[in-house]
C-alpha cells in the first residue's frame, strides 16, 4: 500500500520529519509520496525556497535519517478546490491513504472516500514553518528545528539572508497598503 502527506515544507523541518518517521515505523512495508505543495512558489516569506531546493531538503534529511520508501513529488497549485484531489491522482504515483492534520485536506480526500489519517505533530509550538523562518531571518537558534543535514544545505544556500530579505520586502509592502 502507498500513502501521501501533502506539505509546503517551507523548510523541510524536525516535526515533518517527525511525521514521515511516524507513518514509516506504523506501515513498514508501505510507501509514502510527500507531495510538496505550491511547488510554483518561491522567494516569498510564506514560500521562500523553490520546489527544487524543497526536494533537495527532503532528499538530504530522509538519507540522514535512514528512512527509504519516500517519493517526494512537486505539486503546484491549481486554486480548485472542487478539482484538487484529481489533480493530487494525476500528478503521483497512486495512493490509498492520505496523511494529514488540515482539515480542508481531509474533508477533500474524504469525500473522494480516501481513509485518512491525522498523524501526531511534535512540538507543535516550535515545529512548524513560520517558526522556523522567524529564527532563520534572525540567525538565532534555528538549527536546532531541522534535520543537521538540512541545517547544513539552508547554509550553503545563505537562507537567514534571504529570509531577511524577503521578511523585510513584506514588511514594506503592507506599508504601502496601509497608506
Amino acid at each position: 500500500m502507498r500513502g501521501i502527506l501533502v506539505g509546503r515544507f517551507q523548510p523541510f523541518h524536525a516535526g515533518h520529519l517527525a511525521v514521515v518517521r511516524e507513518v514509516r515505523t506504523a506501515h513498514p512495508s508501505d510507501e509514502l509520496i510527500l507531495g510538496v505543495g505550491s511547488a510554483q512558489e518561491s522567494y516569498t516569506w510564506k514560500n521562500p525556497f523553490t520546489a527544487g531546493e524543497r526536494l533537495e531538503m527532503i532528499h538530504l534529511a530522509l538519507d540522514e535519517a535512514e528512512l527509504g520508501g519516500v517519493w517526494a513529488v512537486p505539486l503546484p497549485d491549481i486554486q480548485r478546490h472542487a478539482l484538487w484531489v484529481r489533480y493530487v491522482e494525476s500528478m503521483v504515483p497512486r495512493f490509498e491513504r492520505v496523511y494529514t492534520n488540515n482539515p480542508l485536506t481531509r474533508l477533500l480526500f474524504e469525500q473522494a472516500e480516501y481513509t485518512v489519517d491525522a498523524p501526531k505533530l511534535v512540538d507543535r509550538e516550535q515545529l512548524q514553518g513560520e517558526v522556523v523562518r522567524e529564527r532563520l531571518a534572525d540567525d538565532r537558534n534555528w538549527r536546532e528545528l531541522v534535520p543537521s543535514e538540512v541545517a547544513a544545505y539552508l547554509a550553503d544556500v545563505k537562507a537567514p539572508a534571504r529570509l531577511r530579505l524577503l521578511r523585510g520586502r513584506e514588511e514594506s509592502s503592507s506599508d504601502d497598503r496601509a497608506v
